[in-house]
């Protein structure tokens, strides 16, 4: 090779080198140690793509799985969750919505109550949005956001029977009620609710508990006091039987109103504080501009929510502001 190309080619390799450092130069200067994704909650959702909410399958008007529904072909859910299209109800409107705020799909799972108030879901599912009240008890093992309702809870007794005229008639009878819920710790005398003095107008009531309180309904319709003399239950859920000519009649006044909440278990395995706030914030915002009054007119034929706005979460002070 001739002198002339070897100094070409030194000035070539030379070049190269100085660009090389000019690049190297200008490159971000890592400081510490490379960033981590945070391990919260929220963020696992949100890179997730979806939520999954666990609801009850038969809770009509709140929530009710669809028959013969087609499930969505483009989902992120998998296959032993169901799309929102499959379902219907209150509970259920209000969790897309929640979703839909977030910026992710709603898909839904159907968990024993059982399973779902004793807390260490194991991150099966993210939260629970199913008529869930806010107690003491629970608030051992669960987060609770700001209540997306406000329901009565009522006495309902057959149609036929003329023995019973108030709430406290009732007392030392066959009343039936959900297991493991506040209306049965109301029956026992336990009940306490966040800023609630109540009142226990029953007394020593036998306690037939029941999954589902429209099986308790279907059994008082079946004759006055022949397998239950009466049903406690969510008001609502009550008329919505007597409007379908189940043999049952309301008693009296509500026994004490209740307030529903989406739950989070304490023990996910990412920290769940800014997910509470931000569903915490939703409800409040969904409350604000008339989304939860037009959902409770719909399902409910009634306001079922505007008393929710009185309820202040913070005060729980279950997680940080």
């Amino acid at each position: 090779m001739s002198s002339r190309r070897i100094a070409l080619a030194g000035i070539v390799i030379a070049l190269l080198l100085c660009i090389i450092v000019v690049y190297s130069f200008n490159l971000p200067r890592q400081t510490g140690p490379a960033p981590e994704t945070p391990d919260d909650k929220l963020s696992e959702i949100l890179t997730r793509g979806k939520l999954v909410i666990a609801t009850d399958a038969a809770y009509p008007p709140n929530s009710e799985l669809l028959p013969n529904a087609t499930r969505a072909a483009d989902t992120r859910c998998s296959r032993n969750e169901y799309t929102s299209n499959e379902f219907t109800g209150y509970n259920i409107a209000v969790a897309v919505e929640i979703a839909r705020r977030l910026g992710v799909e709603p898909c839904f799972v159907t968990p024993t109550r059982t399973e779902i108030i004793s807390g260490n879901w194991a991150d099966r599912w993210d939260i629970h949005i199913g008529s869930l009240a806010i107690t003491p008890e629970r608030m051992k093992v669960m987060y609770f956001t700001q209540p997306y309702y406000a329901g009565p809870v009522s006495l309902f007794v057959n149609k036929n029977n003329t023995a019973y005229a108030k709430p406290g008639d009732l007392s030392g009878k066959k009343v039936g009620v959900c297991a493991g819920c506040i209306l049965e710790h109301y029956l026992e005398g336990t009940l306490v609710l966040p800023g609630h003095k109540i009142d226990f107008a029953i007394t020593n009531a036998t306690i037939v508990a029941y999954d589902n309180e429209a099986t308790a309904l279907s059994d008082l319709a079946y004759g006055d006091g022949v397998k239950l003399d009466g049903v406690l239950t969510n008001q609502p859920l009550g008329e919505d039987a007597i409007n379908d000519g189940m043999a049952v009649r309301l008693l009296g006044s509500p026994v004490f109103y209740d307030y529903d909440a989406a739950a989070v278990d304490k023990k996910s395995g990412r920290d769940p504080a800014s997910f509470v706030n931000n569903v915490t914030g939703s409800i409040r915002e969904m409350n604000r501009d008339g989304i939860l009054l037009r959902y409770s007119q719909h399902y409910y034929g009634r306001d079922l929510v505007s008393d929710t706005t009185r309820f202040n979460s913070s005060a729980l002070e279950q997680v940080p502001g």
